[in-house]
């Protein structure tokens, strides 16, 4: 039966995890821990029969051991019988391949929760809404988001996390499932805003990074990262969140630990660009690792001027990336625009 406000979701007793990234490796680490069933899908079948002959992850996040309570498999057909919860942990560039392959395979009401960041480039949707194209609507969605750094949560560091789900039911059950003694989930029923405050924070995170790779000190990147909290508040309430969230957890926590991380993929890219590397040399030297901020820099100016809003920290991480644009040059930009009052 599907979740609803006064339905009872059933305990969630086994997921499968679609997706052998570092994420989704270190959410199937939790669920094992909390005592669940997991399995973790992979495209690669000889890389799923690797890491299910050697119990790790080496590319994506070496040095942990997957424990038996971890199947790796490439056929979801087999690893779907008596899962309760999928995962959905597909990098966006790739959601819409997956699942128009495998969505059909889903059993009706069978819940997903999204942890992937950023906006489809094409259609500008949300991760949660191409899953709700592709599974027709016949699954309750959900999303999981948070101040999250993947190794940390593997090597069992407290942390916390926000699912966004308009159904309380499902949000308690998922939040049940994750919770352990070093792992706490609230819940929001503004699935919009949670999802979107991880797709902008690693905008402004590029940025943060630039600050650092341009050595310009600590006023200028709490500054901008306080303008660009005000940035992602302002472009979420225009495409339907809640302006508190942003203020959360799924905003300003993400927003923290991805701009002062060493471990952060945005930060560290755009550190990189302000060090003077060029964007397609850091790219291809990441190793398969994806830097959405780089990635939802475009859809998000498309956004930005669909709305008719001004997020200037935005727009000049958008011409950095795809236009070439000096990171002096942009840092010019944005201390010489006009005075304004702060909260406007």
């Amino acid at each position: 039966m599907t979740a609803d406000a006064t339905t009872q979701h059933p305990e969630i007793r086994r997921a499968v995890v679609v997706g052998d990234g570092g994420w989704g490796t270190a959410l199937a680490l939790l669920l094992a821990r909390a005592g669940r069933d997991v399995a973790i899908w992979s495209y690669d079948a000889a890389y799923a029969a690797d890491m299910q002959a050697s119990r790790t992850n080496p590319r994506f996040l070496p040095g942990f051991e997957l424990p038996a309570a971890i199947e790796v498999g490439s056929n979801l057909a087999a690893l779907l019988p008596e899962t309760d919860l999928l995962v959905s942990a597909v990098p966006t560039a790739f959601l819409r391949t997956i699942w128009s392959a495998h969505a059909p395979l889903l059993p009706a009401d069978l819940p997903i929760v999204s942890v992937s960041k950023g906006l489809e480039n094409d259609t500008l949707l949300r991760p949660t809404e191409v899953l709700a194209e592709l599974t027709r609507g016949k699954n309750p969605i959900a999303v999981l988001s948070g101040p999250n750094i993947a190794r940390e949560i593997a090597a069992g560091l407290p942390a916390t996390t926000v699912i966004g789900a308009e159904h309380p039911a499902l949000a308690k059950a998922i939040q049940a499932a994750f919770a352990s003694d070093t792992f706490r989930a609230y819940s929001n029923p503004d699935l919009v805003g949670v999802e979107l405050g991880g797709v902008l924070k690693n905008i402004i995170a590029v940025a943060a990074g630039i600050c650092d790779g341009l050595d310009l000190g600590t006023n200028a990147k709490a500054s901008l990262v306080t303008r660009g909290m005000i940035e992602m508040a302002r472009l979420g309430v225009a495409l339907g969140g809640r302006r508190e969230t942003f203020f959360g957890l799924s905003g300003l926590g993400d927003l923290y630990t991805t701009c002062e991380s060493r471990s952060s993929r945005n930060r560290t890219f755009g550190e990189r660009m302000g060090r003077g590397e060029r964007v397609e040399d850091i790219a291809a030297s990441m190793n398969n690792q994806v830097a959405e901020g780089v990635k939802s820099a475009k859809p998000i100016r498309d956004i930005m001027h669909k709305h008719d809003l001004a997020l200037p920290i935005s727009e000049e991480v958008y011409r950095v990336v795809h236009e070439d644009r000096s990171p002096h040059d942009a840092v010019r930009a944005l201390m010489g625009r006009a005075h304004k009052d702060e909260l406007n």
